[in-house]
C-alpha cells in the first residue's frame, strides 16, 4: 500500500508532500550544502526534474514547491561563497545576456502586478515567478562556470532523461503515471485518438516531449566530446523515447528541427543566405496565400488530432489585438475568441503576460545567444571540434525556438531553458571580444606569446585583438 501524501490545510490550497519526496528533498539539500561546487549540479538537476512541481509546502498562504526549496538551498550556499571563495559567486562579471535576462524577468513581474492594480495576490504570484526565474537562472550561473561544468550538466540530464523515459514507457503500457502516484501530476494519462500521451513528472505531455526534444542536440554534443559516449547514447535514446511516448506534434517538430539543424552543418558558412532566403520565402507565401502566412501552422499535424488551427488563430489574434497587450500585457485574451485563454505559444505568452517590453527582451535573449554562438564559431574556424561544439549549442537553441511556437513553458521545463542560456554564456565567454562579454569597461589583456593564436585563422584574429586564450583545462 502506498503511503499517503502529507496534506495540511484545506480546500484547493494545501501542502502536498509525499514521504518519498520529503526524504529525497532532504537528501538533495544535504548534498547541495556538503558536496564540492562542481558536483552540486547533480542533486539540483535530479530534484528539479524528477520531483513533480505540484509537490509543495504551503506556509502562510505561500507555495514553496520542492523546486523552489532546492533553489533557496543553493542560494544559501552562494551567499556562503561570497565569504569563503576567492572566485566569488559567479567567478566572473555578469555580461549582457545576464542583464537582459534580469530586465526580462523584472519587466514581466512588474507588468503582472500592474495589470492587476497591485493586488496582493498578484504580488505574491509574481514574487514566486521571480524566485523561479531569477533564482533558477543565477543558481545555474553559479554552478556552470566552465566547459567541465557544461559536460557535467549534460551527463546529469542524460541520467535524468533515462529515468523519466523508463517511467513514460511504463505509463504508456499500463496507463499509470508513476510520478502521479506521488501527487502533483495526473496519475492517469490523457488519451487522444486511442493513443496514450505520457507526461512523466511534467505538468503536460507537450512539455515532457519538448524537454526531451531540445536535449537531443546536447546529447550529440556530449557524444562528439568523446568523454561520455555511453551516457550520450543513453540520453539520446531516452530523449527519443520521451518524444514519441508524449504523442504530441510540437515535441516531434522540435526533435525534427534539431536533427535538421545538425544536418545543416555543411552549409554553416552560408547561414546568412539561408536566413534571408527563408524571409523571402515567407514574404512570397504571404502574397500568394489567402490567409496570413502564419496560418501555415494550421496545416501541421504530425501525430493526428493536433490543434493547429487554434495555434494559428492565437498568433493572428495576438497581432490583431496589439493595442490590448502592448503596454503591460492583458487579462482580456480569453475574450479574443474560442479557447484564446490557452497560450500554447511562448512568444504570445510573453507579450500577453508582460507587454511589448517583455516580448522584446525575450526576443533579445534569443538573438544575443545566436549572435554569441555565431561569433564564437567564426573565431575558432578551422578547429572542427570547436566548431561542432558551438554549432550544436545553436542547434539546441533552434530546437527551443521551434518548440516555442507550440507550447509555453510553465513548469520545470523553464529550468532546462535557463540551463541552455547559461551554458551558451559559459561556452562562448572565452571566444568573444571583451566588449561583448561584459557591459563594463574593457580590461587590457596581459602580454601573450604569438603561438597562442596558432589555432585561430588570420581572418578571425584581426577584428578581435583582445581575445583570451581558450581554457584547455
Amino acid at each position: 500500500m502506498q503511503p499517503e501524501n502529507f496534506r495540511f490545510g484545506g480546500g484547493a490550497s494545501e501542502t502536498i508532500l509525499h514521504p518519498i519526496v520529503l526524504v529525497a528533498m532532504l537528501i538533495a539539500m544535504a548534498l547541495i550544502l556538503l558536496l564540492p561546487r562542481k558536483y552540486v549540479i547533480w542533486p539540483v538537476i535530479s530534484a528539479a526534474f524528477l520531483i513533480p512541481l505540484g509537490q509543495e509546502i504551503l506556509i502562510s498562504g505561500l507555495h514553496f514547491s520542492v523546486y523552489r526549496i532546492i533553489i533557496l538551498t543553493v542560494v544559501v550556499r552562494m551567499l556562503a561563497s561570497m565569504f569563503s571563495s576567492p572566485e566569488g559567486i559567479f567567478g566572473d562579471r555578469l555580461g549582457t545576456l545576464d542583464v537582459v535576462f534580469l530586465l526580462w524577468a523584472l519587466l514581466r513581474a512588474f507588468a503582472g502586478v500592474l495589470v492587476f492594480s497591485f493586488n496582493s495576490g498578484a504580488l505574491v504570484y509574481q514574487s514566486g515567478f521571480l524566485l523561479d526565474a531569477l533564482g533558477g537562472y543565477f543558481v545555474l550561473r553559479y554552478l556552470i562556470r566552465d566547459e567541465d561544468d557544461i559536460y557535467r550538466t549534460l551527463r546529469a540530464f542524460a541520467v535524468v532523461s533515462c529515468v523519466i523515459a523508463v517511467c513514460m514507457v511504463f505509463e504508456r503500457l499500463h496507463q499509470v503515471n508513476v510520478f502521479g502516484l506521488l501527487g502533483g501530476v495526473r496519475a492517469i494519462p490523457e488519451i487522444r485518438g486511442g493513443s496514450v500521451r505520457s507526461q512523466g513528472p511534467f505538468q503536460h505531455e507537450l512539455l515532457a516531449g519538448t524537454f526531451a526534444a531540445t536535449l537531443l542536440p546536447l546529447f550529440f554534443l556530449l557524444w562528439k566530446s568523446g568523454k561520455s559516449n555511453v551516457l550520450a547514447a543513453i540520453g539520446a535514446i531516452s530523449a527519443t523515447i520521451m518524444v514519441f511516448t508524449s504523442h504530441s506534434s510540437t515535441p516531434v517538430l522540435a526533435y525534427g528541427a534539431g536533427i535538421l539543424a545538425i544536418c545543416a552543418w555543411p552549409i554553416r558558412r552560408h547561414m546568412r543566405a539561408v536566413r534571408w532566403g527563408l524571409v523571402a520565402a515567407l514574404i512570397a507565401l504571404n502574397m500568394v496565400m489567402k490567409a496570413p502566412v502564419w496560418f501555415i501552422i494550421q496545416h501541421i499535424d504530425v501525430v493526428g488530432g493536433s490543434s493547429g488551427y487554434h495555434r494559428a488563430r492565437l498568433v493572428n489574434d495576438f497581432i490583431v489585438h496589439f493595442r490590448d497587450w502592448w503596454l503591460m500585457g492583458t487579462t482580456e485574451n480569453a475574450r479574443w475568441g474560442f479557447n484564446m485563454w490557452d497560450m500554447c505559444n511562448q512568444f504570445v505568452a510573453e507579450g500577453q503576460v508582460g507587454g511589448l517590453a517583455t516580448f522584446l527582451c525575450f526576443l533579445a535573449m534569443i538573438c544575443i545567444c545566436f549572435s554569441r554562438i555565431g561569433t564564437a564559431r567564426k573565431t575558432v574556424e578551422g578547429d572542427r571540434g570547436k566548431e561542432w561544439y558551438f554549432w550544436l549549442f545553436g542547434t539546441a537553441l533552434f530546437s527551443h525556438v521551434v518548440g516555442f511556437f507550440g507550447i509555453s513553458y510553465f513548469d520545470q521545463t523553464r529550468f532546462s531553458w535557463f540551463a541552455l542560456l547559461v551554458m551558451i554564456v559559459t561556452a562562448t565567454a572565452t571566444y568573444l571580444p571583451e566588449k561583448v562579454r561584459s557591459p563594463r569597461a574593457v580590461r587590457v589583456p596581459a602580454a601573450r606569446p604569438a603561438a597562442s593564436y596558432a589555432r585561430i585563422p588570420a581572418s578571425s584574429r584581426a577584428p578581435f585583438p583582445a581575445l583570451r586564450r581558450p581554457n584547455r583545462a
